[in-house]
């Protein structure tokens, strides 16, 4: 291949051989930015009108994950890598709601207001805000250390509903996956068993919460459960297929990219995948799809009224104004 290349008028010229040179020897990365002032919705009755932005706000965080609306309406999210949560304001300015996280991913506000995390740096549930109530709920189960906690969902009676998604770092070993709850008494079970999951990770309830919601990002469906008084699970049913189906992950393995979920006032599920944010109605049925420009990983409502829709993922974040608000019983 010759490294010559040809004459192009300034400046635009210049700024296509510079781009065209560099991936002469390395794969040029385009960035959110770039692609977002052209990212528009499709129109999605009771969600999104056609053709409303997806409006960017920032990249190059360490990790995106575990968002959810702060008591203030602001949006905050956890950078894993960074170990710090991160606050968005409804302005997009960006600051540090908590530094040294333990590595929160997963994110709930009690009603006292203890935030509620699980933690993949030493893998349990625990407080880790405010200062001086911090404390660990759960840290292994039945003598068995977590492998990788990921997503948690607080209900109305103080229970806690959460996911070990498997190996995290450590990869060759066994895959454990499971569901868990802690209830109001702070007594944990496996409410989902051993690997009955391929990978279970984003976990959401109904607005009745008579309904659990597990995306499984091995398989091609969100699960749904029915939930029994004592928190316990029957009646596994494949809720709603993740459109496109499965497709290579970044490690070469079969994956519908099912990770966050969030509803809206109506019962909506969003749920994050390979395609970007899927929209399905309270009985499974697929609404629509909002294009995102890199691959998301969780979204949740916040801003004024909870009618903002906030996506994160590959480091990278942007919000769209939907026309139905988030679920007001919860903080996601």
């Amino acid at each position: 291949m010759t490294n010559s290349l040809p004459r192009l008028p300034n400046p635009l010229g210049k700024a296509i051989k510079h781009l065209v040179a560099a991936a002469l020897v390395a794969p040029v990365f385009i960035s959110a930015a770039a692609f977002a002032a052209d990212a528009k919705t499709p129109a999605i009755p009771g969600v999104v009108k056609e053709g409303t932005a997806v409006q960017f706000i920032k990249e190059g965080f360490e990790g995106t994950e575990g968002p959810i609306a702060a008591p203030d309406g602001s949006f905050l999210f956890t950078e894993t890598r960074a170990n710090r949560i991160t606050k968005i304001a409804p302005d997009n300015t960006i600051s540090t709601f908590l530094e040294n996280s333990n590595g929160s991913n997963g994110l709930a506000f009690a009603p006292n207001g203890d935030l509620i995390t699980v933690q993949v740096n030493n893998n349990q549930v625990g407080v880790v805000y405010p200062k001086g109530r911090e404390k660990v709920l759960v840290k292994d189960f039945e003598g068995q250390a977590f492998q990788r906690t990921n997503d948690l969902v607080l209900a109305k009676n103080g229970g806690i509903y959460f996911t070990d998604s498997g190996p995290g770092q450590d990869v060759k070993a066994e895959p454990k996956t499971g569901v868990y709850y802690i209830s109001p008494e702070g007594k944990t079970k496996r409410v989902v068993g051993i690997n009955e999951i391929e990978r279970p990770n984003g976990i959401q309830l109904s607005r009745d919460e008579k309904t659990l919601y597990v995306a499984n990002t091995g398989g091609e469906y969100v699960l749904s459960y029915a939930i029994k008084a004592d928190g316990s699970l029957s009646d596994r049913k494949n809720f709603a297929k993740i459109p496109n189906g499965l497709q290579k992950n970044e490690q070469g393995a079969l994956s519908s990219g099912a990770d966050g979920l969030a509803i809206d006032a109506e019962g909506r599920l969003y749920v994050t995948s390979n395609t970007g944010v899927d929209v399905f109605d309270d009985k499974g049925k697929f609404l629509g799809g909002i294009p995102v420009p890199h691959k998301p990983q969780n979204v949740a409502f916040a801003g004024k009224d909870k009618k903002t829709l906030y996506i994160v993922g590959r480091g990278a974040a942007y919000k769209v104004d939907v026309l139905t608000p988030g679920f007001a019983g919860r903080v996601k």
